[in-house]
């Protein structure tokens, strides 16, 4: 597997370097740009901590793995990056393949920091090796699903295709609209065309139309189908999974990406810190950094001090979790045991409800928070 080149050179050479592995979706099918935006700040961070002299002065060597959300490419990444003594790693965005590296993290006793993925099960069985930063799904979708019921919006539908991850959102919102006196209808989009799926979002009555599926495909067709159907003009589109997030999404459907909101784990103001890092990271990337690069900067930070006070050894570094304190750019990280949740668990970043502003949809506004 090749290692694609650190756009910084955070990639060192020397036998006294502290390696540390990174998966990052770089190729598609993975969701490239949330790729780019995660190994900034992954990269970001490791140029920060071997500025200020490294780990007890041996510098930081960030080993990148390119997972294309292929969750046995990420396997096979774990074993590669073990055989290279790392003594943990970081990363990834997608839940499926953040779930595959986690199982076989945790089966060699290797330390994974998960930095952006939100399954709950990202571990089947309870593991100490394994942390995680971003809020767990049934939290965030939750938050979402409040957000939806708060504005009167009660008959959901979900454009849907086959996924572990999407399948686990359909429950949270089930669950949690059924006592609520919601419901939630799927429209599988393997079966429906765009065309087919405005039909059926009328037949059953909809109010709300949720974005469960890939970007660009079959995301982008579906939203300018429903934007040009004059039967769907009250329709709320969302993406909980957050597409509209990058310019990407902007790019591709202009005013028709705005008003669709997503979640967004950033406070409201962020601190001096945040604010500092994220000057470096718009600098870095040319445009406004999404969470997810945040949650890179914040792995790597997370990383640096377990390392300055536990050393590399795997099994140190891995029950230290529970006893690190670190000041993030979105606020205090620690970790915590969380019922129903199999890892060690941030609790609880910032989660907010954005959309692109319709009027400028070059900004975005904050509808919810929890």
């Amino acid at each position: 597997m090749n290692t694609p080149p650190s756009p910084s050179g955070s990639e060192r050479t020397g036998g006294s370097a502290v390696r540390i592995g990174a998966f990052v979706p770089l190729t598609r099918p993975g969701w490239v740009e949330a790729g780019r935006h995660l190994l900034a700040g992954l990269d970001l961070a490791v140029g920060e901590v071997n500025d200020a002299g490294g780990i007890g002065g041996r510098p930081l060597e960030l080993l990148v793995r390119d997972t294309a959300a292929d969750p046995e490419r990420a396997a096979a990444a774990v074993d590669e990056l073990a055989g290279l003594g790392v003594a943990a790693v970081v990363g990834e965005y997608h839940s499926v393949v953040a779930r595959a590296a986690a199982a076989r993290a945790d089966a060699l006793g290797l330390p994974f920091l998960c930095s952006s993925a939100v399954l709950d099960a990202l571990t089947e069985q309870p593991t100490d090796c394994v942390a995680r930063l971003a809020p767990p799904q049934s939290r965030g979708w939750r938050i979402y699903a409040d957000f939806l019921l708060g504005s009167g919006r009660r008959r959901i539908a979900v454009a849907t295709q086959p996924s572990v991850y999407w399948a686990s959102g359909i429950r949270v919102l089930r669950d949690h609209f059924a006592p609520r006196g919601g419901t939630v209808i799927e429209l599988d989009t393997n079966a429906l065309a765009p065309a087919a799926l405005c039909d059926a979002l009328v037949d059953h009555g909809a109010t709300a139309l949720l974005l469960l599926v890939g970007h660009p495909e079959p995301a982008v067709p579906i939203v300018k189908a429903v934007r040009g159907d004059r039967r769907l003009a009250e329709i709320l589109m969302g993406a909980p999974a957050g597409q509209p997030e990058f310019a990407e999404w902007a790019a591709a459907l202009g005013g028709d990406g705005a008003g669709i909101p997503f979640l967004r784990y950033l406070p409201e103001r962020l601190g001096p810190l945040g604010e500092r890092v994220g000057k470096e990271l718009r600098e870095r990337l040319g445009e406004a950094p999404s969470f997810v690069a945040f949650e890179g900067w914040d792995a790597i930070a997370v990383l640096a001090d377990v390392l300055r006070a536990h050393g590399t050894d795997r099994a140190a570094i891995a029950g230290s979790w529970p006893r690190a304190a670190v000041e993030g750019t979105r606020g205090p990280i620690r970790f915590s045991r969380t019922p129903g949740i199999s890892v060690w668990q941030w609790a609880w970043p910032d989660i907010q409800v954005v959309d692109r502003d319709p009027a400028e949809p070059g900004r975005f506004r904050i509808l919810h928070t929890g």
